[in-house]
């Protein structure tokens, strides 16, 4: 391969350096076995960046974000920065990163690899086979909704206030996501919202209905309440193929299928925009991304080396697939994490002994063994 790959690595804070430590050096693995180029970039972003330059993201380092393929981002925050405005904390780090590089649907992948079956606290039957996919409109509804603050009542009181909003644009970019990657699954799409008794959902309901019978009518499409999906989700979690919701829902629902798979530390992420097709390959991808654990900074074992790498990997593999072009190469990665988790290599938060580093190796191997059966 020719190409350069310009990917900005950005660590965060907790057990994100260690995790991201283990991810990259999956990522340098495959890029000398597929002989492709990179050029990594590290910059500050989160809590450290508070520390170092008194704001979570730089100038700077937007640009430099601007300027390459994909992110690869580990983990912000923490008890250190939390009485810090909402101006300063650590996570508009990621929402600006969202939002100024115009990334509107982060999507979560909930996969049971057959090893973990017995890691999940749910009946093997019920979770066995479990493949689905939460995509989650992240650029708008009450995380970015106006208007919004704090305001101090006449009796000395306060009141938080924030606002739920969607428009039909917001809402059919990412219903397109959802539906086009159900074509390339089950072809079966949920869409998720509390129509029943807000305006912003009755709008949602709406808008997807449309566009569904406009553009996706091969797609089967059915709706359902936000509380309802999240009691599906343990009671038959492999009834969805394609789970498509607004900001706020997907948030706490993606955290709730994660518990399916055994631990927070299995599930990946990307945050994707508009596609690009690459000049030299007749392929769509997604440049810039954010790609991104969903997982927390864990403070309480950052430091032990007892971190779970594995999402950190994963969304290296998911980087490869959706803006490198290396389909072949992220399969290897996926492979790789399930023969290392058959092996035992795993950290405690699945029942293992294994350290951070230990079960970058054990990845690593089998990546390299992996790739010599490819070719």
């Amino acid at each position: 391969m020719n190409e350069l790959f310009r990917i900005l690595v950005l660590p965060g804070d907790g057990i994100g350096p260690e995790v991201m430590e283990q991810a990259v050096r999956v990522l340098k693995q495959v890029s000398v076995q597929a002989g492709a180029h990179l050029e990594l970039e590290y910059a500050l972003a989160g809590g450290c960046a508070i520390d170092a330059h008194g704001t979570p993201l730089l100038d700077e380092t937007m640009e430099r974000a601007r300027t390459s393929h994909a992110v690869l981002f580990g983990s912000v925050g923490g008890p250190k920065w939390e009485g810090l405005g909402f101006d300063l904390r650590p996570e508009i780090a990621i929402l600006r990163l969202r939002k100024e590089l115009n990334l509107f649907a982060n999507l979560r992948p909930a996969t049971l690899f057959a090893p973990l079956i017995e890691a999940s606290t749910l009946k093997p039957e019920v979770i066995r086979g479990l493949d689905l996919m939460i995509v989650r409109e992240c650029a708008g509804g009450l995380y970015f909704g106006e208007p919004r603050g704090i305001e101090t009542l006449a009796d000395g009181s306060k009141r938080g206030y924030n606002t739920e909003t969607y428009s039909t644009e917001e809402i059919e970019r990412v219903g397109r996501v959802a539906f086009t990657l159900a074509r390339s699954r089950r072809n079966e799409v949920c869409s998720v919202e509390k129509a029943n008794v807000t305006e912003s959902g009755l709008v949602w309901r709406e808008v997807m209905t449309e566009l569904h019978k406009r553009e996706f009518a091969d797609v089967k499409l059915r709706h359902m309440y936000a509380d309802n999906c999240a009691m599906q989700l343990v009671r038959a979690p492999k009834q969805f193929d394609v789970i498509v919701t607004g900001n706020m829902f997907g948030d706490i629902l993606s955290d709730l299928a994660s518990m399916l798979t055994g631990s927070l530390g299995m599930l990946p992420s990307a945050t994707i925009g508009a596609t690009k097709t690459a000049q030299s390959h007749d392929q769509t991808r997604f440049n810039p991304a954010v790609y991104e654990p969903i997982h927390g900074s864990a403070p309480d074992i950052a430091g032990k080396g007892i971190a779970n790498p594995m999402a950190q990997i994963l969304s290296v593999a998911m980087m490869l697939r959706l803006s490198l072009g290396m389909p072949k190469e992220a399969a290897l990665v996926e492979q790789a994490c399930i023969e290392a988790l058959a092996d035992g290599a795993r950290t405690p938060d699945l029942g293992g002994n294994f350290t951070t580093s230990q079960v970058g190796d054990a990845v690593l191997t089998r990546l390299e063994q992996l790739a010599v059966v490819s070719t």
